[in-house]
């Protein structure tokens, strides 16, 4: 019996997903549970495994392609299957057609179950509101209204009515593009005041030509699903936030000690001791005692969350990901270099869940494994802060009148100035800076 293998959903508010590689070719032997192919969503990017033991009969969604949720994208099948199939040129196994039903009038047309379940709730939040009539939307209204809770909190902090932007996503969606440059165009097109005299217009600015000339010697590669979605929630910060930077430098001299006295410990209990578990340890600390920090604004709305999910930014290969620890204030500094270590791990495996890189309250990001002196990041919205952890090096710097040779780093708050001011920011990283150069051995 062939086995269809679909598009799966990778979280309550995704759509629809991207193939990226098939790890298998028509014809492969596969068992279930083994890697299939590998999909790039908004969320995260993850390995997909085979729902059932067979032949790879057929592959119907090509690499680059981006599809709805639960869209056949391939059929499992037996050899003697894929035999016939390459014998008279067809396809393996047509998809079993499902028996339409009648649309009854003012119905929306049908979707796949996973995303006419994800529609029909976004349709519930919105049929509360009526037009001028008093009737229900129309069904235009309805599709222009469909979009995530991402775009639909971008519209509101702008004062944007998401019915006047064109949706260019899924059924009409709404997507962050769609609303980020619906917002740019609004903004640049923006009237003088009515009974003033209009000021002298501003020559405008010639639009940008191509980056390269022709005949130049270039190579032209289109950006990956995840680096467009790095980019585009990269934009969205900068617009959103006002940065601000404040940098301590910080004597690593203890927190080093330690380390190299319990690394070995840690070791036999399956945990990897690094700096960074250390550095989660004390701004798990700073956080409780600083709950501003550990905020969002939603308006004119200062939202205190109360719990602490630690984001640790990760490395890829093509780009960065920022898998979460939840209620990382309940774990002790075993439990944080147990979690730093497998998130770090499963996700340059791919391995992690849409949920696991979601609800982040605070990110720590660390350029300084790449031996930057310090960095300057851009927040992880909707969080107010960020912290960048620069190179640990040994430095001559002066202690008691005298000069030692201590490990140093820089570390950076990038905090949204308009809810965290200088002094707030300076009260944190004193806190974190003595933390660490007086970090207990009971704390361990």
């Amino acid at each position: 019996m062939p086995t269809n293998v679909v598009m799966p959903q990778m979280g309550e508010s995704i759509a629809e997903g991207t193939i990226v590689r098939w790890i298998k070719k028509v014809g492969d032997q596969v068992d279930r549970d083994e890697p299939l192919f590998e999909i790039s969503t908004d969320k995260v990017d993850a390995e997909i495994p085979s729902p059932a033991a067979g032949v790879l009969a057929d592959i119907r969604v090509k690499e680059g392609e981006t599809v709805p949720v639960n869209s056949v994208v391939a059929v499992i099948g037996t050899a003697g299957e894929v035999s016939a199939a390459s014998g008279n040129g067809d396809r393996a196994i047509p998809p079993a057609p499902e028996a339409p039903r009648p649309q009854q009038a003012g119905e929306l047309p049908q979707a796949s179950v996973g995303q006419r379940e994800q529609e029909d709730d976004e349709i519930f939040e919105e049929e509360e509101d009526t037009d001028e009539s008093g009737g229900r939307p129309s069904r235009e209204d309805l599709r222009r209204q469909k979009s995530s809770p991402l775009v639909r909190r971008i519209a509101k902090e702008h004062n944007v009515d998401i019915q006047l932007v064109k949706g260019t996503g899924i059924s009409g969606r709404v997507t962050k593009s769609d609303i980020l440059g619906y917002i740019q165009s609004e903004a640049a097109t923006t009237a003088h005041p009515p009974g003033r005299p209009a000021r002298p217009a501003t020559p405008a600015s010639p639009p940008a030509g191509p980056s390269f000339k022709p005949g130049e010697n270039v190579q032209i590669v289109p950006m990956s699903v995840m680096r467009k979605k790095i980019a585009e929630h990269m934009v969205l910060s900068a617009r959103t936030s006002p940065h601000v930077y404040s940098v301590y430098e910080v004597n690593f001299g203890r927190v080093a000690a330690l380390r190299e006295k319990h690394k070995g410990q840690y070791e036999s209990a399956g945990a990897r001791l690094t700096f960074t578990a250390f550095i989660a340890k004390v701004i798990v600390d700073a956080l409780r005692q600083f709950p501003l920090v550990n905020a969002s604004l939603d308006g004119d709305n200062v939202v205190y969350k109360k719990d602490i999910n630690l984001g640790i930014a990760v490395a890829l290969e093509n780009g960065l990901i920022v898998p979460v620890i939840r209620n990382a204030d309940e774990k002790n500094l075993l439990g944080l270099s147990r979690a730093i270590n497998d998130i770090g791990a499963r996700a340059r495996t791919k391995k992690l869940n849409p949920e696991e890189v979601q609800g982040g309250t605070f990110t720590i990001t660390n350029p300084g494994i790449f031996g930057a002196l310090y960095g300057l990041p851009l927040i992880n919205q909707p969080q107010v802060a960020i912290l960048g952890v620069g190179a640990i090096e040994k430095r001559a710097v002066v202690i008691d009148d005298a000069i030692g040779i201590r490990p140093m780093c820089h570390l950076t708050l990038g905090y949204d100035h308009r809810l965290i001011d200088g002094a707030d920011a300076g009260r944190f990283l004193v806190f974190v800076k003595e933390r660490l150069e007086q970090f207990e051995d009971g704390w361990m």
